[in-house]
This record gives C-alpha cells, structure tokens and sequence, in this order.
C-alpha cells in the first residue's frame, strides 16, 4: 500500500473514544442518516461528521449518499483485530478468576495467602 493510501487511523484509535464507541453501537442496530445519530449526542453534527470520517478510515463504517442524505452502516469485520489483540491477555484474567474461585471455595487453607503469593509474583 502506498503511504498516501494509507489509513489514517486504525482500529484502536477509532474506538479509543467513547463517542465513537457510541456510534458503533446505534449502528450495529441498524443503518442511519448523520442526522439520526447526531440527535443522541449533545454535539454539533460537524463534531459527529469528524467522528464518522475516523470511523469510516478505520473501516468500521461506510457511508452512501441517498437522496440528499447520508446513510452510515457498520462493517464489524475490523473489530476482529481487537478480538485477537485481547485474546492474548484473557490468560491472565482467567489465572485471577481460577485463583479467586480456590479462595473463595477453600476459605481454611490460606487462600488468602495463595491470592498475595501470585500478586508478589506477578510483580516481580
């Protein structure tokens, strides 16, 4: 790809603000007009317009013009590069929810102790 072809932004950046998070979600309900979404926030349409434009760079939405409006859909395909990013990290959260599971179902035997020694190590 040629670096003016570029994106501009990715996935990461084009969800990392909660009013595009926002968007995603009244889109993933269903095709809307910018006049449609701007009226669930309270910013202008131009601020909504600079939300979609990062959107449809990051590949996350398309926009077609019908009649004299502009109709947005969400393309979720891209949001698999965050679903493979987390799952990397999942391994963790499921070492903490088993160790807290052992704590919780095994008061007597020093859980609590068990639960410091892994935080200690993690430190480490």
């Amino acid at each position: 790809m040629a670096a003016s072809q570029q994106k501009k932004h990715d996935v990461f950046q084009a969800i990392a603000d909660p009013t595009r998070r926002a968007v995603l979600r009244l889109l993933a309900e269903k095709e809307l007009p910018i006049s449609e979404i701007a009226s669930h926030f309270p910013v202008s349409r131009t601020a909504i317009a600079k939300h979609l434009r990062i959107l449809t760079e990051a590949e996350l939405v398309s926009g077609r013009k019908v009649g004299r409006e502009k109709i947005y859909r969400l393309h979720p395909e891209p949001l698999t590069q965050l679903k493979h990013w987390l799952a990397f990290y999942e391994k963790f959260w499921e070492n903490k929810l088993s160790i807290l599971k052992h704590v919780v179902e095994n008061p007597g035997e020093n859980g609590l102790k068990l639960l410091q020694n892994r935080q200690d190590h993690d430190k480490a």
